[in-house]
């Protein structure tokens, strides 16, 4: 039967303040004082989160600013922080992993503070569910953590029992989560403040109240979506209707494991077990036709924790000699054994569709498309995710903007197209000025002058107009703005072929500029 726990920190923001108040150079308020964190709302400041001495005197989430410190003049507030909130509570669910491979956030809601961990099968590990909470709040109370805990048969019940059970520690009996939650209040059932105001005024305040209703009556009572609201809510609280739970870090979708009757204690024992690991993933991606973009290894040691090591491929790839060389190249040996791993995983968590190609005749061994992928492989494993990069368009009017370097492991993406104009293979950063003499101010040169080497030109085609990006020329100051372009591609007295272009118009942009040549390129 399946198990769900739930950790709620009635405190969450409050806690992740004071544990960042070092951090963000803040003044943490004298112990004993009330606290809050004060958020924005179209009616003004409202309550965020409290501490305990500010609940004590009868402060509320969600109340005004100004009426709490009419009730406690002495009270302490500052600004909330909902993201850092929220990415805390992930770095918390990571952690939590050491319990369950599947835990999850709070659903979304005004304050996500607490997580769901599915214990299915896996209480035992640790003594049994009573066990279990106890090690999960006295790990959390060790790092100043306020936590209480429940686990029941659905996630709706654990969050219930966690939230209103008055417990710090509570365990709803297998099979019995109707007569467990029965007795607590409708606002359990995570409902929005409308449904619970009609709730009570239709006199059902116990969410065993609502065991006898006609669940089609019920929904007629409410307008809009809050009837199925609260019969949905319901029916997963005594697992009437399924919940599933959205694992922060999901597992991935291809994976080979190898479990080990005695712990393996060195790496080269972890190496002699690699070979049957790539192969059993290797058909796994080979059935669906779908090649890995990074690659995963992770050894569980026999003290609970994981140690791993992750490889970058350049292009989609079923090959396992090519995986095993790149594994090696990353680094076995960085894996932290400790006392031993009694299971390996080799996973990939980044996949794509593979495109068959058909290889020349005669050819043997790798594509020469293969063969290059597996070099840049190597060379990113051996100087580091980033140091290899590759270019790729971008939209740009501009020769020298139109393209951009991203690491060549990073996905494929749809790029921009190329423009349908000849542009030479060999572009100088930045164009090179040129002395010009032309026959007509706004026509081809006749003769030029680079790098001291005069040139006659015999043969001219243009000109291609290229104007300056205004929304870019508008920040700049007047006298670095770029101005238009007219490209002529041009061919010398001994048939070489230059890129040349003039930069500014003849008496109709920067009249108090003269128009100036430069060379861009050079085709081969």
């Amino acid at each position: 039967m399946k198990r769900v726990v739930c950790v709620w920190s009635p405190d969450w923001p409050i806690t992740v303040w004071l544990k960042t108040a070092v951090e963000c150079k803040r003044t943490p308020p004298p112990e004993g004082v009330p606290f809050a964190l004060v958020e924005r709302g179209v009616r003004g400041l409202t309550l965020y989160a409290l501490n305990a001495p500010a609940r004590a005197l009868g402060l509320r989430r969600g109340q005004a600013h100004a009426d709490a410190c009419a009730i406690a003049p002495h009270l302490v507030s500052a600004p909330c922080e909902p993201e850092r909130d929220l990415a805390m509570l992930r770095k918390l669910a990571l952690w939590a992993e050491r319990f369950s491979p599947c835990v999850a956030m709070d659903g979304p809601g005004p304050a996500q503070d607490g997580l769901f961990l599915d214990m299915t099968g896996g209480a035992h590990l640790f003594g049994g569910e009573a066990a279990l909470l106890a090690e999960l709040r006295e790990r959390l109370a060790r790092a100043d953590i306020a936590a209480r805990a429940a686990i029941a048969d659905t996630a709706g019940a654990a969050w219930a029992l966690a939230r209103f059970s008055g417990r710090v520690e509570t365990i709803a009996p297998a099979g019995a989560t109707r007569e467990a939650v029965a007795d607590l209040p409708v606002a359990a059932l995570r409902l929005e403040e409308g449904a619970l105001t009609l709730l009570s005024r239709f006199g059902l305040k116990r969410i065993g109240d609502l065991y006898g209703l006609p669940r089609a009556g019920l929904a007629r009572r409410f307008r809009g979506e809050a009837g199925l609201r609260v019969v949905e809510r319901l029916d997963q609280a005594i697992g009437a209707a399924a919940e599933p739970l959205r694992p922060e870090r999901p597992g991935p979708a291809y994976r080979t494991w190898r479990a080990f009757a005695e712990p393996v204690i060195d790496i080269a024992g972890i190496e002699h077990h690699l070979p049957g690991l790539a192969a059993a993933l290797c058909a796994q991606l080979d059935r669906d036709g779908r090649g890995a973009r990074r690659l995963a290894l992770i050894a569980f040691r026999v003290d609970g924790r994981t140690t791993a090591i992750e490889a970058s491929l350049s292009a989609p790839s079923t090959a396992p000699a090519h995986w095993l060389r790149l594994v090696r190249e990353t680094g076995v040996e960085k894996l932290d054994l400790g006392f031993g791993a009694d299971a390996l995983m080799l996973s990939a968590p980044v996949v794509e569709p593979l495109t068959a190609r058909q290889r020349e005749m005669g050819q043997d061994g790798e594509a020469a498309p293969d063969a290059l992928a597996g070099l840049i492989d190597r060379l990113g494993a051996r100087l580091g995710e980033g140091a290899v990069r590759r270019p790729v368009l971008c939209e740009s009017w501009v020769p020298e903007r139109s393209e951009r370097w991203v690491r060549a492991d990073e996905p494929a993406r749809a790029e921009a197209a190329a423009l349908d104009r000849e542009r030479p293979i060999l572009l100088l950063d930045p164009p090179e000025p040129v002395e010009t003499l032309a026959e007509l101010p706004d026509g081809p040169p006749a003769r030029f002058v680079w790098r001291r080497a005069a040139h006659r030109v015999v043969k001219a085609q243009g000109p291609e107009r290229l104007s300056a990006e205004w929304w870019r020329s508008a920040a700049l100051a007047e006298d670095r703005r770029p101005r238009t372009r007219d490209y002529y591609r041009v061919e010398d007295e001994h048939g070489r072929r230059f890129w040349l272009f003039r930069e500014g118009l003849y008496g109709r942009e920067d009249a108090d500029k003269t128009p100036s040549w430069r060379l861009h390129g050079v085709f081969a």
